[in-house]
């Protein structure tokens, strides 16, 4: 039997059905062509990068603390202090005669203690085979001490004071000079022109690293905080999590860090 073909009724028109089709796939194109030149054409957003800076400084100390302790030894609380009292006055004078100001002698309080003697001595007890160790407490007087506090911007002359002092040995004195204390009086202003070179190195840094790699510039600084300070010896590499302040040192290095974060064109 010959097959019939079926047709299509005449009356079912397909040519809107083509052109909606031609019409989505024309639209679909175009959002394809368009994305991909968005994402060549144009940059990510927020593109940034982030690089440590940091500025050293050497900077000599304009403030000097020192003292002296002073010590004497009597039977009785008042021929000690009489005792302390007549070395303290010496000493004083001496520091004036070095041409310390009054105003920068500062004598502290006087403190006073029982001198007292531990001897041990051996002694066999009733019915022991070993001798025992026995300690013995023996007053001998009292001690009593004055510390000498010097504070100063003259540094030199206090330094030299410092070293000298210990000369009045020699005329019965007792007395012991500690090391003098430095600082840097200015350092909180120095704290802002140390953090604006740490962040020029910081951004000399990032422009370093983007002409290597390539692709991207420097923009606007966009973040920046500053690390721990530390304030060292001279020549000193020693470093602390909370920052180092000495004071032992006359010649100091002030080292700064930053962190910056940067904008990228």
């Amino acid at each position: 039997m010959e097959r019939i073909r079926e047709t299509p009724p005449r009356w079912i028109d397909l040519r809107p059905i083509g052109i909606i089709a031609l019409a989505v796939a024309l639209v679909w194109s175009t959002s394809i062509l368009a994305s991909t030149y968005h994402s060549i054409k144009v940059k990510p957003e927020h593109r940034t990068i982030r690089v440590t800076g940091s500025a050293k400084k050497r900077i000599v100390s304009d403030l000097i603390e020192w003292s002296a302790t002073l010590e004497a030894r009597a039977p009785d609380r008042t021929a000690a202090y009489k005792a302390l009292r007549v070395q303290s006055d010496r000493a004083i004078e001496f520091l004036k005669a070095q041409g310390i100001k009054p105003t920068e002698i500062q004598p502290q309080a006087t403190s006073f203690h029982e001198d007292i003697e531990t001897q041990e001595e051996l002694k066999l007890l009733p019915g022991a085979k070993e001798p025992t160790k026995i300690e013995k407490k023996i007053f001998k007087g009292y001690i009593t001490r004055q510390v000498i506090f010097v504070r100063s911007q003259d540094v030199t002359r206090i330094e030299k004071a410092s070293r000298e002092i210990t000369s009045l040995l020699e005329e019965g004195l007792s007395i012991t000079s500690a090391p003098p204390e430095y600082f840097y009086t200015r350092l909180g202003e120095l704290k802002v022109e140390m953090l604006a070179a740490a962040g020029k190195d910081a951004r000399a840094r990032a422009d370093n690293i983007l002409k290597n790699a390539g692709g991207a510039k420097i923009g606007k600084l966009i973040g920046a905080d500053m690390g721990i300070i530390n304030v060292n010896p001279a020549n000193s590499t020693e470093t602390s999590d909370q920052g180092n302040n000495d004071r032992s040192a006359l010649d100091k290095d002030i080292i700064t860090i930053v962190h910056a974060t940067f904008e990228l064109d």
